[in-house]
């Protein structure tokens, strides 16, 4: 009996551990950072090499526009502490291969409590000896849903 509870145990804990590091687990994280304006822990959740881009709707059409990472993380950090923004994500797909995850968070935008945009963002993850990095970052914004 005790070796089965045991065994019972461990299995438990591996599976507790195994949802802690998982791609939806760091997508979470990076979004409580977001939320937070830390920097710190964004540059944590993403590998150096990160490669972030927008899909912009503009008068002269749809344009592919990359952000630098330092330019989105001073972005964040100069947001003012007076304004409130949240990006609320309204579903989660995550596949995963191997060493490579995709997450895909269709989102709704708002600042101080009124609706901004929706979109969807598409998260590229690698799993680089245990810890899941987001290595690409692609997100789409319009003023209403589809």
């Amino acid at each position: 009996m005790r070796a089965k509870l045991f065994i019972l145990f461990i299995l438990l804990s591996n599976s507790i551990l195994a949802q802690e590091i998982s791609p939806k687990k760091v997508i979470d994280d990076f979004f409580t950072a977001f939320h937070a304006k830390d920097t710190t822990a964004l540059k944590q959740l993403c590998h150096e090499d990160i490669v972030m881009k927008t899909i912009a709707n503009t008068k002269e059409g749809n344009k592919l526009v990359e952000a630098p990472f330092q330019d989105f993380l001073k972005s964040i950090a100069t947001i003012p502490s007076n304004m409130k923004f949240f990006e609320k994500l309204t579903d989660y797909k995550v596949e995963i291969d191997g060493n490579l995850a995709h997450v895909w968070t269709p989102y709704e935008f708002y600042v101080n409590d009124t609706l901004s945009h929706v979109g969807a963002n598409a998260f590229t993850l690698f799993n680089d000896n245990g810890k899941w990095q987001i290595i690409h970052l692609i997100d789409t914004r319009r003023k209403k849903s589809l």
